[in-house]
C-alpha cells in the first residue's frame, strides 16, 4: 500500500515512501500468488484474489487525497504507517528469524535485512 500521506508532507518523501513500497510490495504480492496456488487455487482465481485484496489500497489512498487537506491527514497517518510496520516487523519477521537453525539461511536473512535498512537510509539521504 502506497501511502498517499507521504506526498502531502512533500514530493520528496512520497517518492521515498513510494520506491520503498514498491521494493516491499512486489516480492509481498509474488508470495502471496505463490501461497494462494500452493493452497490449491487455480492460478486465475489466485491472481483475481490477489487483485481484489490490492484494490483497498486505492481506496484507502483516494480517502487520503480527498480528506486530506481537511484533516490534517500527514500528522495522523505518517505515525501509524510507521508503527505497523515496526509492529509486524517485531511481531511477524524477527521470531521467524529466529525459529532458523542453520547459521547460513540466518545469515542470508540478517544480510536481506541490514539491506533493507541501508536502502531506507539511502532514500533518508536522498530526502
Amino acid at each position: 500500500m502506497q501511502d498517499p500521506a507521504s506526498f502531502l508532507v512533500s514530493n520528496e518523501l512520497g517518492i521515498a515512501t513510494s520506491i520503498a513500497v514498491v521494493l516491499h510490495e512486489i516480492p509481498q504480492e509474488l508470495g502471496d500468488f505463490a501461497i494462494l496456488v500452493h493452497a490449491g487455487l487455480p492460478p486465475r482465481r489466485a491472481l483475481m484474489l490477489n487483485l481484489t485484496s490490492s484494490l483497498a489500497a486505492f481506496v484507502g489512498a483516494i480517502t487520503v487525497l480527498v480528506i486530506g487537506d481537511d484533516l490534517d491527514v500527514p500528522r495522523l497517518l505518517l505515525p501509524i504507517t510507521a508503527g505497523g510496520f515496526l509492529y509486524l516487523a517485531s511481531t511477524d519477521l524477527l521470531p521467524e528469524l529466529h525459529k532458523e537453525p542453520d547459521l547460513a539461511k540466518s545469515a542470508v536473512q540478517l544480510t536481506g535485512l541490514l539491506s533493507g535498512v541501508a536502502v531506507m537510509f539511502a532514500l533518508l539521504a536522498l530526502e
